[in-house]
């Protein structure tokens, strides 16, 4: 039993040394088609980064959410948002017309062959980063209702 707990306590410990501290540069397309490298995303202001897909709910939810409160967020902090779609070649067909659907004001940007995703050690979608000069200041995965509140108040200690 102590080794086991000696195990996990290495796996786990090793998982925090490694976690991602910077955005990693990759390239991603708009979803009008132009290329997009995350290393310029955040020079000089904060951004937050949310890792969703249109067939996760909890995904949509919290955009949804951010929607709803986001002219404000800008308003207030500067902060801008760039939903960086998952979607694989199957379903990436849906991004554009959801996005229209929706409404959302975000700067959409697709990760199809999941570069991002996976140099930032993503298993699961949402997740969401607030950023600034590529350094990731804030990381959180999965939503509830409310948890826009908690993000806005994080935006606020980093934003410009």
């Amino acid at each position: 039993m102590k080794k086991l707990g000696l195990l996990l306590l290495f796996v786990f410990g090793f998982g925090i040394v490694n976690a991602q501290s910077s955005l990693p540069s990759v390239s991603l397309k708009t979803i009008d088609g132009k290329t997009v490298n995350t290393a310029k995303l955040s020079e000089g202001k904060t951004i937050v980064i949310s890792l969703w897909a249109t067939w996760c709910v909890p995904c949509k939810n919290e955009l949804d959410a951010i929607s709803d409160v986001y002219d404000e967020w800008v308003d207030e902090t500067g902060v801008e948002l760039y939903a960086v779609s998952v979607d694989d070649s199957r379903t990436v067909k849906r991004v554009k017309p959801l996005v229209n659907g929706k409404g959302w004001d975000y700067e959409v940007l697709l990760d199809t062959n999941h570069d991002l995703k996976r140099a930032l050690g993503v298993s699961t979608v949402p997740v969401v980063l607030i950023v600034r000069d590529n350094k990731i200041l804030y990381r959180h995965s999965g939503y509830t209702e409310g948890a826009e509140d908690d993000l806005f108040e994080e935006i606020k200690k980093y934003a410009n």
